[in-house]
């Protein structure tokens, strides 16, 4: 490693806290001039937050941050933005009502002697930076118009087209294509040659090789460690990322019968954005009565798109079969999906699976409004009838049924979600992130409930993102990259470095 006077950012003690959540704890950080240091870990390991912090996006609650050696402190991105920091967003953050050259230049035109905007100098700014990023899309383009992946370059044109000392890439790749993808890690190569120092967050490893200087791995909001590239095998990186203590594990017994509830054959889903793409790629799969099927991947791999496929939310997209209890099913909407007996339990519970405005015992209902309903009308004593016993079954905490729903915790908004569909008598229970943004009580609570289903017969496919909740809940493992399905496991088989690897992406001759 380099001397200490290449160093242009450095975190020390850096600590962050959400409501029920500490993301940070005391992390530290070194990103040296001419240097890329990959920032690796699971989902949720922290690496989005220790770097939005040190781009403004929110402080710390404790630590410091040191740009060139001087203690700064930033509340806002502007902040960040003037001591050289730039930052390239996993999530777009960009105007779609503006064009590129107006997205890139944001806050900070060229301006005439008048005070405006001097927009052929705005443009020619911008096609210059399109140009040096082989994007052939005009500056006046309304960003809008443009695919994901040509964003995603308008995105990295608009970090770079800055004064920037200190360059963060969140995900950079995951949108973008090969020749994309090429041409940005030319792009880097010149800026490490400038002396600019980058912190890369990436699920790629392969990428590392032909970009990367250093690694520096967290793993539930700690760093766990870091060290010059070379310096770590790839086995290595992945026991750093998933190094936990294997005992979290709880024990469950399969209640799988043998018989066939869902089959899924050949199933795809068109990437909207990229003709000749897929987002899911040909998966298939069965699930059996009273078994947890769960369904691992890391960014990108499709877990959220398959299950939303399975609820009818893609027809005109989706391509293959599924078949529910040996009969073939057509799904083209969610109501067909609901009226054959599968169910889902979105990711974002707030915004797909709950109405916040409406009480408890209306969201509890709403999968199954035909029981208490009359000549089209509800009756709200027999919904509050129709519902309770299930929200006592999943001991949903509220002073009322006529509760709004907003005002519970996420546990309990989570059980009214559970209570919902248990209350319409499905067959296949689909659950995206079941205990994401809830305590560990809740959590706890959510798995013997999984166990109690199943145990009464009911088929679930369950995705997380979180390893030991995957190898805890599940009686097999399905694991997805980029689309594709790449291993399955029983959970004698399963361990956490065994799904990580096949997880993680390679180049399309190996894995997948």
């Amino acid at each position: 490693m380099t001397d200490r006077g290449d160093v242009l950012l450095e975190a020390r003690g850096i600590s962050k806290s959400f409501p029920g959540v500490k993301a940070l704890d005391g992390v530290g950080l070194t990103l040296r001039s001419g240097r890329l240091t990959a920032l690796l870990g699971e989902n949720g390991a922290g690496k989005s937050t220790l770097m939005n912090i040190v781009a403004g996006v929110f402080p710390p609650d404790a630590g410091e941050l040191l740009v060139m050696g001087r203690p700064v402190r930033f509340t806002r991105p502007r902040q960040a933005q003037d001591h050289g920091i730039a930052m390239i967003f996993q999530e777009l953050n960009l105007v779609p009502g503006l064009t590129v050259a107006e997205n890139m230049f944001l806050g900070r035109e060229p301006l005439r002697r008048t005070g405006l905007i001097d927009y052929a100098a705005l443009n020619r700014k911008a096609a210059a930076w399109l140009q040096r990023l082989d994007l052939d899309v005009a500056p006046t383009t309304p960003v809008g118009r443009l695919r994901v992946g040509q964003q995603q370059v308008v995105e990295i044109a608009k970090a770079l087209a800055g004064e920037v000392r200190i360059l963060i890439m969140d995900e950079p790749t995951s949108a973008i294509t090969e020749r994309e993808t090429e041409v940005l890690f030319q792009r880097i190569a010149d800026l490490k040659r400038q002396g600019v120092a980058i912190a890369y967050i990436t699920h790629k490893l392969e990428e590392l090789s032909r970009i990367g200087d250093d690694v520096a791995v967290m793993r539930d909001g700690r760093m766990i460690g870091s060290a010059p590239l070379g310096a770590l095998s790839r086995d290595d990186i992945v026991r750093m990322m998933v190094g936990r203590d294997l005992n979290e594990r709880s024990p469950r017994t399969s209640s799988a019968t043998g018989d066939e509830v869902l089959r899924v054959e050949h199933l795809s889903l068109r990437h909207p954005g990229r003709p000749g793409d897929f987002l899911v790629h040909r998966v298939s799969f069965r699930v059996r009565r009273g078994e947890v099927l769960g369904i691992f991947g890391l960014l990108g791999a499709g877990r959220t798109e398959l299950l939303e496929c399975l609820f009818g939310l893609h027809a005109r997209a989706c391509s293959g079969e599924v078949f529910l209890g040996g009969r073939r099913a057509v799904l083209r909407s969610p109501a067909d999906a609901i009226a054959q007996g599968l169910a889902l339990a979105p990711e974002d519970r707030k915004r797909d699976g709950l109405v916040l405005s409406m009480s408890v015992a209306e969201n509890a209902s709403l999968a199954s409004l035909d029981r208490t309903e009359r000549l089209g009308l509800i009756r709200s004593r027999a919904e509050r009838e129709h519902v309770q016993g299930y929200l006592e079954r999943f001991r949903v905490k509220t002073p009322s049924l006529r509760q709004r729903i907003r005002d519970l915790s996420g546990g309990n908004q989570q059980k009214v979600i559970l209570a919902k569909w248990l209350a319409a008598g499905p067959r296949v229970l689909l659950l995206d992130e079941p205990t994401r943004g809830i305590d560990i009580q809740a959590k706890k609570e959510i798995y013997a409930f999984i166990d109690e289903l199943t145990g009464a017969d009911l088929a679930v496919v369950a995705v997380s993102s979180e390893l030991p909740e995957i190898l805890a809940v599940s009686d097999r493992i399905l694991v997805l990259c980029e689309g594709r399905l790449t291993a399955e496991f029983t959970r004698a088989e399963a361990t956490e470095e065994k799904i990580m690897h096949a997880a993680l992406p390679r180049k399309a001759a190996s894995l997948c």
